[in-house]
This record gives C-alpha cells, sequence and structure tokens, in this order.
C-alpha cells in the first residue's frame, strides 16, 4: 500500500466534497438499508453520489444506496451516508474506512451507525435494537495495517473504549424518553458473504458474542485510531443459524429492517438532538 497516496486520496475527497456544500458535518450517521427515512427530515440538504466522489468505494450491496447527504438536524450539521461498504464486495480492509477518514478531515468527531445483524443470543429477537458495548474481531485483518505507522506516535489505538460509554449513556435516555426498549449487546464480525454455521454459532456465543454481522468492525477501529466516538446500533434482523427455521436470505433482513424503520430513525433523532 503506498500509504502517501491514501492520505493524499483523503485530501483530494474532501476538497472535493468541501466544493459541493458548505456543510461541515460534526457527526456522521451510517444508515442500513432500510433506514433512509431519516435523511428526509433533514434540512439545507446536498446529496452526492458516491460514485461522483474522487477514490470512493462503490457499495453493490442490496438496499445500499451508496450516497451522501449532508445537510443540519436539530441544529447539527452531519452527513448520513445511505449505505456502507464490506470486505465482502472485494474491498480492502483501508478502503472500506476510506469515507471515515475522509468525514474526519471535513471535521466529524462522532459516528453514529446502524447494521442490521443476527441474534446469537436467545435474549434477542428479530424486531430487537441493542447498543453495541463492545466488539469481537473475527474479520481475519485490521484496516489500520499500514496506516497507523504514518504516525510517529499513538501508532496502536487503544480500544477499551470502543463504543462510547457517554453515547451509550445518552441513547438509553432517549430510548426510555420515547418508550423504546433499547437492548445491550457484544458484537462479532466476520468477514461473509455466506452466513455462519450452526457449529460457528455455538463457537461464538461460547466467546462471548450476542450478535453477528458483516461489517462495523473496521469503522470502529479506524474512528478510535481518527479519535471520533462511536455509537452502534445493533437491528436485529434475524436470529443465527442454529435458531433459524428455514432457509436465510436477505429478503428476511430487507424486510426486518424496514420495519424497524421508525423506532430507529426516532431514536437516532433523539440523540442527534442531544448532542
Amino acid at each position: 500500500m503506498n500509504i502517501q497516496a491514501y492520505f493524499q486520496h483523503v485530501d483530494e475527497a474532501a476538497k472535493f466534497l468541501s466544493s459541493k456544500t458548505t456543510i461541515q458535518p460534526k457527526a456522521m450517521l451510517v444508515l442500513s438499508g432500510g433506514m433512509d427515512g431519516f435523511v428526509e427530515a433533514m434540512t439545507d440538504k446536498v446529496t452526492i453520489s458516491a460514485g461522483d466522489i474522487p477514490h470512493f468505494p462503490t457499495t453493490r450491496v442490496e438496499g445500499h444506496t451508496g450516497k451522501l447527504t449532508f445537510g443540519n438536524y436539530a441544529g447539527v450539521p452531519l452527513v448520513a451516508l445511505q449505505g456502507r461498504y464490506h470486505y465482502y464486495e472485494g474491498h480492502s480492509p483501508q478502503d472500506v474506512v476510506f469515507p471515515y477518514f475522509v468525514m474526519n478531515k471535513l471535521g466529524a468527531m462522532v459516528s453514529i451507525t446502524t447494521n442490521a445483524v443476527g441474534a446469537i443470543t436467545e435474549k434477542l429477537n428479530v424486531g430487537d435494537i441493542s447498543v453495541v458495548t463492545d466488539h469481537i474481531n473475527m474479520m481475519g485483518t485490521n484496516p489500520l495495517i499500514g496506516l497507523a505507522m504514518s504516525r510517529k506516535t499513538n501508532q496502536f489505538t487503544s480500544m477499551q473504549d470502543a463504543y462510547n460509554k457517554e453515547l451509550r449513556g445518552i441513547a438509553h435516555d432517549v430510548a426510555q424518553s420515547e418508550s423504546i426498549e433499547l437492548k445491550e449487546s457484544v458484537y462479532l464480525g466476520t468477514p461473509g458473504p455466506s452466513y455462519e454455521t450452526p457449529a460457528e454459532i455455538r463457537m461464538f456465543r461460547q466467546m462471548g458474542a450476542d450478535t453477528v454481522g458483516m461489517s462495523t468492525v473496521f469503522e470502529t477501529i479506524a474512528c478510535n485510531f481518527l479519535g471520533m466516538k462511536v455509537l452502534t446500533f445493533n437491528c436485529i434482523s434475524n436470529v443465527s443459524a442454529d435458531r433459524f427455521q428455514g432457509v436465510m436470505s436477505h429478503d428476511h433482513v430487507i424486510k426486518a429492517m424496514k420495519d424497524m424503520q421508525p423506532k430507529v430513525i426516532k431514536l437516532l433523532q433523539g440523540i442527534v438532538d442531544r448532542i
């Protein structure tokens, strides 16, 4: 990897976006497929296709539109990523986190994300929302490989508070005020794109994982490297392989996410209003 070129590409992408909007986002929201309704409530909106941004990865996942919308909500300047990027699409780990480096360059210091996950623990079921307290990286690699050594100091990123405790507290306060049941979970990330086997799920359960998915881990590591605070919501779109009856498919995920959209958006709006 050409590290110098990577950061040059970050600068070029940030410069391009600055030429398209005057919004300087304080926060970025990463919206899973089926969660685009949040964007409708934003004001002063400028929507940009990811494919038009220099060096940006493109998404090919069903339900992910691949758009960035800059705007304001509750007086907070922010950017909403309508879709995210995945290792299983063929992107390198460094490409997956490229947008986070760009948004941080533009001023974002908070990352609020949603993801569709499978429930490993029997305490979680389809339709539940949980705030992530910690994660287990089973992706097989780390997005900071090569990038972290660009620094002369602080090359080894602490992950002790990977999912910011203060933001989690705000999330619980908002959920209580909106009468939304909000649970907690330890998330385990796998590369995908195949779903897990029942044997793998049993192993993950013994490791202490509550939920499993194919995203989020790389992004959280990058955000902590960049000094950004992270808040992530696991949206339970299916139960895991050893609990699921029938054949698992992405259609189940999309439907479940659409059904959860109203309460997730209400939760996100309340949190942005608080921060």
